[in-house]
């Protein structure tokens, strides 16, 4: 599949359908990530100059991929924002969605932080780890569970297990070992998956994961 550059705001803009508003929040978020990014290392620094191909644009195709209906957004490991900060700022447009990042180390806790201040956008942040029962309690279960670069899908798939309820639906970045990984899941897990081309990175995948399920659970016995 060829893939088409997304390396500009006004490109970012025509692809995805975004309001002048929308492009001048993300447009902020370069500058802060640019800035912050001097003293901690929020990104890869050879993607710092491909910031709307590589990171808005490759976080921003989840969202074309999103249930009409949801309405919770959870990201895990939201690092530097990606994918749950940039799908925040897409959903500025509309109302009644909630946003949630997970982010345990509180330096990028509070780049988030800052970005979502100046850009006006509503999230919540939480700075804990992902497995603590603790978060579990305070988040509850999402419609959609977002991750890039978390962990590998067998990983991923154990830590966002709690917040999964039947009709969640799991949107996560994958690479090129993608079916390696989705075997390896299968061992431990039942789930219904669907593979979308990534728009950004020829070799990458997008997993749309659902109806999850562990193997380890008996069903349970009247009595």
């Amino acid at each position: 599949m060829a893939i088409s550059r997304i390396d500009t705001p006004e490109a970012f803009q025509a692809r995805f359908g975004i309001s002048a508003e929308t492009r001048e929040k993300l447009e902020t978020y370069e500058t802060l990530l640019k800035k912050w990014q001097k003293t901690i290392n929020l990104v890869a620094p050879s993607t710092l100059e491909e910031i709307w191909h590589r990171h808005f644009a490759d976080s921003a195709q989840l969202w074309l991929l999103r249930p009409p209906e949801a309405k919770t957004w959870l990201d895990l490991g939201s690092g530097a924002g990606f994918p749950g900060l940039v799908l925040a700022i897409l959903s500025s447009e509309k109302c009644g969605t909630r946003h949630i990042l997970v982010e345990s180390d509180s330096r990028k806790a509070a780049f988030l932080r800052e970005v979502a201040r100046a850009t006006g956008v509503a999230v919540d942040i939480l700075c804990t780890r992902i497995e603590n029962p603790e978060t579990h309690a305070k988040v509850g279960v999402a419609d959609c569970v977002t991750a890039r670069a978390l962990a590998p899908l067998s990983r991923l798939i154990e830590i966002a297990a709690p917040y999964f309820m039947s009709s969640t639906l799991g949107m996560f970045l994958k690479g090129r070992d993608v079916a390696t990984e989705i075997d390896t899941a299968a061992q431990d897990w039942q789930f219904a998956f669907e593979l979308i081309p990534s728009v950004t990175e020829e070799s990458g995948r997008i997993v749309l994961l659902s109806a999850l399920k562990s193997r380890a659970l008996k069903p349970r016995t009247e009595g």
